[in-house]
């Protein structure tokens, strides 16, 4: 009987783990510029923190949650997403009385969320977040829209989009969603079943409906932005300011309100617009959460972040045909020849990788011929030969494979020979 992987997973295998390497390593070096500190939290955290965090009007919580009993009887889920963990480690290690502030983090990791599994979208899926606790300045919103816009053009993304709304202060949402129950009322028994539970929870949800977005209601329902007062108004408009000084382009959509409940102010989406990337464009979402750490019990704290997946970032790469370069082949591959040379080249490898030269050698005891196709195989730049004549000699032939060129070297300096080859 043969056992396959869970539906909605993957195995990510050599030759296409790189890319992963080569984003993350991005995504690092540049936090590092912006002074964002990595934080790892635990994969699983007590269920009440996803329903009281993320919102129990949410899809996350009501529909996609891997969430179980453990063995003593506590309530245990399988984080679906970065944000509410890392305010928990926040609030719980008092982080907001650290000297410097904001306090400044970023994370990267799996996630887990029961869905339908679709292209570009897993049960199980990686994402890359960032999170900037303590500041009230729309300037720290700008930057982290800037830090993901940045990641997807260092990585070669061209085809961007980013959509930007404001879902104002507590006293503007009150007033939003009085006039969006006055709108759906009347005629809510036409909306789906989770549309009617949320129209009392929470009915900005609605708008974000996927089963009725082409109801006529949704078309004429009421802007959050008619409804932002003075101080809403004036984050918005300088949020606005600081992106165009920026250089960074934005389109302002009304609709957007993002699938969880914390959000506030801010909200933000960058999309793809590479032709034949798929139905959901969405590659990154965010936004300002101000209440979030007050709400898992924590002193009042702001907050904006975002988070992308590293699976939809790799779909947007190859939807726009670029290609990351991430064979670079190796050094050295050790060719032996003889039982003699081929002990011989058991110790000469490892001083090859401890001098921080990327090398191997053969382990399937094949001819002369085959281990040059296996050193082709691995792109290696460099073949050193040893037989038993050279070794009886303290030689080793060294070939260029990209020119042909060939030098006989004293084995005893070898590797500093190679190591000056390298610096060159």
């Amino acid at each position: 009987m043969s056992i396959s992987i869970p539906r909605g997973t993957q195995d990510i295998l050599p030759g296409e783990v790189e890319k992963w390497q080569l984003i993350e390593a991005k995504a690092r070096e540049l936090c590092e510029k912006y002074q964002y500190q990595e934080i790892r939290t635990p994969i699983f955290e007590s269920t009440e923190l996803f329903s009281r965090g993320v919102g129990d009007s949410t899809d996350i919580v009501q529909k996609e949650m891997y969430t179980f009993e453990d063995r003593g009887k506590r309530s245990i889920t399988l984080r679906p997403e970065g944000t509410a963990a890392v305010v928990r480690s926040f609030v719980e290690k008092k982080m907001f009385g650290y000297a410097s502030q904001p306090v400044k983090l970023y994370y990267m990791g799996p996630m887990f969320r029961y869905e339908r599994p679709q292209a570009g979208r897993f049960r199980q899926f990686v994402q890359f977040g960032v999170e900037a606790l303590g500041s009230n300045d729309p300037a720290i919103d700008a930057e982290v829209i800037s830090l993901a816009m940045n990641l997807y053009k260092e990585m070669g993304l061209r085809k961007l989009k980013l959509i930007i709304n404001s879902l104002g202060d507590k006293e503007s949402r009150i007033a939003h969603r009085d006039a969006l129950v006055k709108h759906f009322q009347p005629r809510i028994g036409e909306f789906c079943h989770d549309c009617q539970n949320r129209l009392e929870k929470n009915p900005l949800r609605i708008l974000d409906c996927k089963q009725d977005r082409d109801h006529e209601l949704m078309k004429s329902a009421p802007s959050i932005l008619e409804f932002l007062n003075d101080f809403s108004k004036a984050y918005f408009e300088k949020l606005q300011q600081y992106l165009t000084q920026l250089d960074i382009p934005f389109e302002v959509d009304a609709n957007l309100v993002r699938g969880l409940d914390y959000y506030n102010h801010t909200a933000f989406e960058i999309m793809s617009n590479a032709e034949g990337f798929g139905a959901i464009t969405t590659l990154c979402g965010g936004g300002r959460y101000n209440g979030l750490a007050e709400e898992i019990g924590g002193p009042e704290t702001p907050g904006i972040g975002f988070a992308l997946s590293i699976e939809r970032f790799i779909a947007a790469l190859n939807a726009e045909g670029i290609e990351l370069e991430t064979d670079q082949g190796i050094d050295c591959y050790l060719a032996a020849l003889g039982e003699e040379a081929k002990d011989y080249t058991v110790g000469l490898l490892q001083q090859l990788r401890m001098a921080g030269i990327s090398a191997e050698r053969d382990y399937l005891d094949r001819k002369f011929k085959a281990q040059f196709k296996a050193a082709d195989r691995l792109k290696a730049k460099y073949v050193a030969v040893l037989g038993e004549d050279e070794l009886k000699n303290k030689k080793i032939n060294l070939k260029n494979m990209a020119t042909g060129d060939q030098v006989e070297i004293e084995l005893d300096s070898f590797v500093r020979y190679f190591q000056g080859l390298k610096g060159e």
